[in-house]
C-alpha cells in the first residue's frame, strides 16, 4: 500500500508491519509545512489504532532528513493575530504507542533533531548533521527538548547545544546517546529497515507495554512542557528579535541583536 500526501511532500507506505513515513521535499531540504506536519500526525495516530502496524519508520530523502520548519510558515505565523497556533505532530510523536525508528542522513535541523528525542531507535549516516538553532533565530526550544535534552546529555552540554545553536555530527550525537549507531550512508536505510523488521517480529503487546512503561515517568511533564514551549515559541516568533533573525537570513547577513534586551 502506498499513498501520497501534501502534494507528495510526505510519502507513506506500509509493508511487513512497518509504516514508513518519508519526508519528500528535497528541493527545500525537506522543510516542513503545516500540511506536512498534519499528514505525518495523521499517519502516526492511524498507526496507533491499526493492529497491523507494528513499527513506525521515519526517514527523509537520499541526502537529507529535514531542514526543519518552513520559513514561509514561520513568517505566516508572525502575521497572524488572535489565533492560537497548534501543531498536531508534536503530541502525536511524543505520545506514539507504537515504537518509532528514525534513519537520519544529511541535515536534521530544529524539529529534525528534537523529534529524535521521542523516537525509540535512531540510526544516523556518517554525514548526518544535527542542529538546534532556536536561540539563533530569536526563539526557544520546542517538542519538550528543554526538558529531555538536559536529561539525556547533562545541563552543560544541553546549554551548549541550545544556547549556541552550533551543528554537531553523527559521532557526537552517538556519544550523547541521541543516536544508537552510525552507519555508512549507503547502508543506513537498510539498517533501519532491518531493525524495524526485527522489532515488528517481537510480541506486539509486550513492545507497546515496555515502551509505555519507559515513557510513563516523564509523560505528564513532557506533555506540559510541549504546551508551554509552544506558547512561548509563538510569542517569540512575533518578537522584533525573531523578525531581525529572519530578515538577516533572507538577506544573507549576520543578525544584529545588540538593540534588544
Amino acid at each position: 500500500m502506498t499513498t501520497a500526501g501534501s502534494a507528495d511532500h510526505i510519502r507513506i507506505s506500509f509493508s511487513e508491519g512497518i509504516l514508513h513515513i518519508r519526508m519528500n521535499r528535497p528541493e527545500k531540504k525537506n522543510a516542513l509545512t503545516r500540511v506536512m506536519y498534519q499528514t505525518m500526525a495523521d499517519a502516526i495516530l492511524g498507526a496507533d489504532e491499526d493492529g497491523a502496524t507494528r513499527v513506525i519508520l521515519l526517514t527523509g530523502t537520499a541526502d537529507c532528513f529535514t531542514s526543519g520548519n518552513d520559513l514561509a510558515d514561520f513568517i505566516a505565523i508572525q502575521q497572524e493575530t488572535g489565533m492560537k497556533h497548534h501543531n498536531s505532530f508534536l503530541p502525536a510523536i511524543s505520545r506514539a504507542k507504537k515504537p518509532v525508528i528514525a534513519a537520519v542522513n544529511g541535515v536534521a535541523i530544529g524539529i529534525g533533531t528534537t523529534m529524535l528525542l521521542h523516537c525509540d531507535l535512531v540510526y544516523a549516516g556518517t554525514k548526518a548533521r544535527f542542529q538546534l538553532p532556536f536561540v539563533n533565530l530569536g526563539l526557544c526550544p520546542e517538542l519538550a527538548s528543554s526538558l529531555l535534552l538536559p536529561r539525556l546529555v547533562g545541563h552543560q552540554r544541553a546549554a551548549e547545544i541550545l544556547l549556541l545553536g552550533e551543528p554537531f555530527g553523527a559521532e557526537i550525537a552517538r556519544g550523547f546517546g541521541l543516536v544508537n549507531a552510525v552507519c555508512p550512508e549507503e547502508t543506513l536505510f537498510e539498517t533501519a529497515f532491518q531493525k524495524a523488521r526485527q522489532l515488528a517480529a517481537q510480541p506486539p503487546a509486550s513492545v507497546r507495554l515496555t515502551k509505555a512503561l519507559m515513557k510513563r515517568p516523564l509523560e505528564a511533564a513532557v506533555s506540559q512542557t510541549i504546551e508551554e514551549e509552544l506558547a512561548l515559541f509563538v510569542e517569540l516568533l512575533k518578537s522584533p528579535a525573531a523578525a531581525e533573525a529572519f530578515h538577516a537570513f533572507v538577506e544573507k547577513r549576520k543578525p544584529d541583536f545588540s538593540r534588544f534586551s
